[in-house]
């Protein structure tokens, strides 16, 4: 991952379809923004998600917004019908691009899943993190992000 810390987050334009909607575009210019990629192949990816889905209940109420992308590694992953059930089967809620021509990913300089970058109020990479480990490293940034 080379998206340094203080750029400004790439676009999301390359989307091929949203499922839950389409993130308020006025609303991600204006807050902090977790981006999430995953796959359906991704076993860690799925381990992660209830992690994630308590960040959610935990910050969105203080302002965080969340994106998810669903990056496939493999053409079996590049089935929407498919991504749809494992939107439905892990929580999803958040607006979730299916990313199948990489656009986005290659926008986020990202090869990886699970991957996350935190945006901070002014749409600044604060954090970026992937892979296995990466859950940890984000919790920390999350709590320092949101102290009183």
């Amino acid at each position: 991952m080379a998206l340094r810390s203080g750029t400004e987050m790439p676009d999301l334009s390359g989307v091929t379809e949203w499922l839950n909607g389409e993130p308020d575009w006025q609303k991600l210019k204006s807050g902090p923004t977790l981006v999430t990629f995953w796959a359906i192949s991704c076993h860690i990816c799925h381990n992660n998600m209830p992690a994630t889905r308590e960040w959610k209940a935990k910050y969105e109420p203080l302002g965080l917004q969340f994106v998810s992308v669903h990056f496939p590694r493999q053409p079996e992953d590049t089935n929407p019908d498919d991504v749809r059930k494992e939107v439905v089967k892990y929580g999803i809620t958040e607006p979730c691009g299916i990313d199948n021509h990489h656009k986005v990913a290659d926008s986020f300089e990202n090869e990886w899943v699970p991957a996350y970058f935190l945006f901070d109020a002014e749409g600044k990479l604060k954090f970026r993190a992937a892979g296995e480990y990466g859950l940890k490293m984000l919790q920390t940034a999350l709590e320092k992000m949101f102290e009183a």
